[in-house]
């Protein structure tokens, strides 16, 4: 009954409402009976008198109607969301004030110009300050895989807790002994055995690319740098992942590149937010002999079909794998348009590209120790809160349970570096 009434703008439903409602069954005997008494009574016209009439009981069945209180909530909800939104109010203006308006969107425009030029001096000095974060995360690097050991001014290092961490004086000889003891039967292992391996089984977003099957190649890797496009070049950086000698594939560091724009859309100025990744290269991976894990071979039968002989072929297909990290997908150009499976395998990847340059590589130690990802969690749950505010205002959305295809077909990568 409600959809009846708010169907149109401000107070002019309920009008409509009246003109349009059916009369019940006993109004239209009464108003036919009266029609026949008095169509020749004192001169007034039979057609006057039904019209009257029909208003009358119009006005009565509508009166009814609008004392029902879920018609009153529906049609005042209505009016409310139609009167209180901005483009709405904006349509009321003035078209001297709507000038003006639009004067303002120039201003804004040239604004978020303004803004690209910031952060283009900001990727400056990213790329200023990595040549002073190197010289750490080279010494770093040593220490992982045991080319270099550190001092004891470098290994020492005092826990918040400290206090709480103390053993009682005989306690605390006795541990010192047994370690001692023991130290003379352990076998020293070189560097920080697996240091890059426990960082991927301890963050969630990277434990979920890598398959059992990578798992023996991933113990090779010995460092991950991010380097930075040269100045007047286009905004970009590069992930390098250092392998040491194996017998999976040949290339001492593969790579992976992330293009970036730092200026307003011209379709969608407004919508600038700061740099954003656009798309990314991979590299080709010089696999050894029976070593490939990104494809899998299966064995297919076929039937001739004048013969009726069958005959057993193999076939390599694509198989999930971390390593086709290194052959993305390709960003849509000249007006084309990814599927939205595509899309959001697109999206992923930047978002692990940017996940490696702002938070892997900076803060290794942390994510693998774990206490980075502690953090993490801390932030997410902050956020997960206000989410599910947000949720219970709007219930009536539903969620996009859209699903991956992993096995996208990947455009053919640049060539790893050969060092």
């Amino acid at each position: 009954m409600a959809g009846g009434f708010v169907g149109g703008h401000g107070g002019a439903a309920p009008e409509r409402a009246k003109a349009s409602a059916p009369l019940p069954q006993e109004a239209r005997g009464d108003t036919s009976i009266q029609m026949a008494d008095n169509s020749f009574s004192d001169g007034v016209p039979a057609e006057s008198v039904e019209a009257a009439n029909n208003a009358d009981s119009a006005e009565k069945l509508t009166d009814q109607v609008m004392q029902n209180p879920q018609v009153l909530a529906a049609l005042q909800e209505r009016l409310d969301n139609v009167s209180h939104t901005p483009s709405s109010y904006i349509e009321t203006l003035p078209k001297a004030v709507k000038r003006r308006i639009n004067a303002l969107k120039q201003l804004q425009v040239r604004c978020a110009h303004i803004e690209a030029k910031f952060y283009e001096e900001v990727h400056d000095l990213e790329r200023k300050y990595a040549a002073l974060y190197q010289p750490l995360f080279d010494k770093r690097r040593e220490f992982i895989t045991g080319d270099v050991e550190p001092t004891d001014a470098e290994s020492e290092w005092h826990s918040e807790n400290e206090e709480e961490d103390k053993l009682a004086g005989d306690v605390k000889n006795k541990v010192v002994i047994a370690e001692k003891e023991a130290a003379t039967e352990e076998v020293d292992p070189k560097g920080i055995p697996e240091f890059w391996f426990t960082i991927f089984r301890n963050v969630d977003m990277l434990s979920e690319l890598v398959q059992e099957y990578d798992e023996p190649i991933l113990k090779h890797l010995q460092d991950i740098k991010v380097k930075f496009s040269d100045p007047g070049q286009p905004m970009s950086f590069v992930l390098e992942f250092h392998f040491e000698p194996n017998d999976y594939f040949s290339n001492p560091v593969l790579t992976k590149t992330y293009k970036m724009k730092s200026e307003p859309d011209k379709a969608d100025p407004f919508s600038f937010e700061g740099p954003e990744i656009v798309d990314c290269d991979g590299c080709t991976i010089d696999w050894k002999k029976g070593k490939n894990v990104t494809v899998k071979t299966i064995k297919k039968k076929q039937k001739h079909k004048g013969r009726g002989t069958v005959r057993t072929i193999t076939k390599q297909v694509p198989n999930e794998s971390f390593f086709n990290f290194f052959s993305p997908l390709k960003a849509s150009g000249d007006g084309e348009s990814l599927d939205e499976d595509s899309e959001f395998t697109l999206a992923s990847d930047f978002e692990i590209g940017h996940f490696f340059r702002e938070r892997i590589v900076p803060r290794a130690v942390l994510y693998f120790t774990g206490e980075a990802i502690e953090d993490d969690d801390n932030f997410e749950e902050g956020e997960e809160g206000e989410e599910e505010e947000l949720e219970g205002d709007e219930e009536g959305e539903d969620e996009d349970g859209t699903e991956v295809n992993p096995e996208k077909e990947a455009s053919q990568p640049a060539e790893c570096k050969q060092q």
